[in-house]
């Protein structure tokens, strides 16, 4: 991780003055550098020894920056990981076109790996998750979405980049298709959970943990599993408090505190933790076919951390 993070900082750079300080504004912010830490550890369980896996961790972590400066512009976020978001800084604008020169530098990394097969996943990702951003603009403020419509949302947005970090680690390893899917199934599953919870974490945690403010996705209208479960176990004076806050967009004070109560009334965010954690166990049990040993304890470890951000 030491050495992928050189490469991240060093591949930041530029002559053109704002992007370096942007850059260095994204890592003094800090993140857990979960995606880059699964390509690391996937290549290493798979049997690679070499050096490919550095810079292709470095290109996962571009791919992502690059999708969390283009959000935060979208949903016009002040805060990121308890810091003030890049675009409350340096403005829309900026965010936007750095975000698109991280992209550019993630392409560049591809392209130097030289591999068909490793460009191959990671361009698919990105696609998928720009359609995951899409489809997720398209349901916001829209109850009649099925929890199948969020479920995909989740698979593209964020699952999609989690299954290409750790599928590449097969590919740089030079295992067969069954390893490949295997890892595949293992980053899908993970990233599924990483969302479950995520989506719990709005409106169960505390601002200065969660490293955003809470409540973001109510204010923003987005209908996220608990929404969905409470929204359907409600009676009718509950499905109108629904509509009126997430469909029309008005919020009154003490609406938030509302929403946590109905959440809580009807077990939402118990029923969510419930599924993140049987995606975690599906994403642990992937990893059954690989030898035992420090990286695959890591990998099953990043199952555990992600889940017991709620707990």
């Amino acid at each position: 991780m030491e050495a992928c993070n050189r490469v991240i900082v060093s591949r930041m750079q530029s002559p053109v003055e704002l992007i370096p300080r942007l850059a260095a504004h994204l890592v003094a912010a800090g993140g857990k550098r979960i995606r880059p830490m699964l390509t690391i550890a996937a290549a290493r369980m798979a049997g690679y020894r070499g050096e490919r896996h550095i810079n292709l961790a470095a290109c996962v972590e571009f791919i992502h920056t690059a999708t969390l400066l283009h959000d935060d512009v979208v949903d016009e976020s002040q805060l990121r990981r308890g810091l003030a978001s890049a675009n409350a800084v340096f403005g829309n604008k900026a965010s936007v076109l750095v975000g698109d020169f991280l992209f550019s530098r993630s392409f560049e990394l591809m392209v130097e790996d030289g591999s068909l097969s490793v460009l191959a996943i990671l361009s698919a990702a990105s696609s998928t998750i720009a359609q995951g951003e899409v489809l997720q603009l398209v349901t916001q403020n829209d109850l009649a979405t099925t929890e199948a419509q969020y479920l995909e949302v989740i698979r593209c947005k964020t699952a999609a980049l989690f299954a290409a970090a750790t599928r590449i680690g097969a590919v740089v390893a030079g295992r067969g298709r069954e390893e490949e899917e295997a890892l595949e199934a293992y980053g899908l599953n993970l990233g599924t959970a990483f969302q479950l919870v995520d989506d719990v974490l709005d409106y169960a945690a505390e601002q200065e943990r969660l490293g955003k403010t809470v409540g973001d996705d109510f204010r923003e209208g987005k209908v996220t599993l608990p929404v969905l479960l409470a929204y359907a176990a409600g009676d009718e004076e509950e499905r109108a408090f629904w509509r009126r806050t997430i469909e029309d967009q008005d919020q009154r004070e003490g609406d938030l505190e509302h929403a946590m109560r109905l959440m809580a009334r009807h077990g939402a965010l118990a029923e969510t933790v419930r599924r993140a954690e049987a995606y975690g166990d599906r994403a642990r049990a992937a990893l059954a076919g690989f030898p035992d040993g420090a990286e695959r304890q890591a990998l099953a470890g990043i199952v555990e951390f992600c889940i017991d951000r709620v707990r």
